[in-house]
């Protein structure tokens, strides 16, 4: 084998190999024919004319992530850093456009991403930021879909992954929340104590109804025994005069018998002469007839 059939063979290899070519999965690829855009390569066995048509560049059709931070300031004049996360992915049939079109798909999305943040927090206080992130994160999806999709690419989902304040700013937050969490704390003290005042005033008022109860009762039990003495003493032939006696008596000596069971001291200094009996009922029924005298001239008043 002589040299040109050395070189003719090298030659066919070569043009075989060089029509020949694998594209990987989720991947694209694209090719000029004389410096023109001729096709676009997808996955799997692919042929081209050697010398002819190029593969010019291989485009990742994945969903790719940009993470963009945005400094701006908002309504109520606080300075916010915004950690803006784009999803977007190159559209399968507009490969050529995201690569003809566009220069630097990354610059793009950032400028657009800056001027939509920057037009939508200072329309927020620091609160409704954080509160309103999702809305901010909507409106760049918004911007950035109406934008890109001309230059090949779809925006899969915009996220608003961190909204950093001043340091300052920082600290004067957390000593608010702190100061609210005491005072939630001083209210729910507080509250517990009124509790607390209330259910103690309401048993004391309870005790001192079953106290009035029992008072109550006791005082009916005595009079009833009253009456039924009274009954007993009349049925034995005494007149009424003697049966007052006996009963201021009785209950003369059985106060003067309590008063020594609760007293610190066993002896009681009591006047007793032989007409004390009749002087003692005397100054009961003086005292009582006084007290009614005296209820029956309010009454009339």
């Amino acid at each position: 084998m002589d040299g040109i059939t050395i070189i003719i063979l090298a030659f066919i290899g070569f043009c075989l190999f060089d029509t020949f070519f694998i594209v990987k999965s989720q991947t694209a690829g694209l090719i000029e024919r004389l410096g023109k855009y001729h096709g676009t390569a997808h996955e799997g066995l692919n042929f081209k004319i050697p010398f002819i048509d190029r593969i010019v560049v291989r485009r990742n059709l994945k969903i790719m992530q940009q993470d963009i931070e945005v400094e701006t300031k908002t309504k109520d004049n606080v300075f916010v850093r915004t950690k803006v996360s784009v999803q977007y992915q190159i559209i399968r049939d507009k490969v050529h456009d995201s690569y003809y079109r566009l220069s630097d798909p990354i610059a793009q999305i950032e400028s657009y991403i800056f001027d939509v943040v920057r037009s939508e927090i200072p329309k927020l206080t620091l609160d409704e930021v954080f509160v309103n992130k999702d809305t901010v994160a909507k409106a760049v999806k918004e911007s950035l879909e109406e934008s890109m999709d001309d230059f090949g690419f779809t925006i899969i989902k915009t996220l608003i992954t961190d909204i950093d304040p001043d340091e300052k700013v920082k600290q004067s937050m957390n000593e608010i929340n702190a100061a609210e969490r005491l005072r939630d704390a001083a209210m729910s003290k507080a509250e517990a104590e009124k509790i607390g005042i209330v259910m103690q005033a309401e048993a004391h008022a309870e005790s001192k109804r079953l106290q009035g109860v029992g008072m109550a009762n006791q005082r009916r039990e005595i009079a009833a025994g009253l009456k039924s003495s009274i009954e007993d003493l009349k049925q034995s032939g005494i007149n009424n005069d003697e049966i007052l006696t006996i009963l201021l008596i009785t209950q003369h000596y059985d106060a003067l018998e309590a008063m020594t069971k609760h007293s610190q001291t066993n002896t009681i200094m009591v006047p007793y002469s032989s007409n004390s009996v009749t002087g003692m009922r005397d100054q009961i029924q003086e005292a009582i007839l006084t007290t009614m005298a005296a209820t029956k001239g309010q009454s009339k008043l």
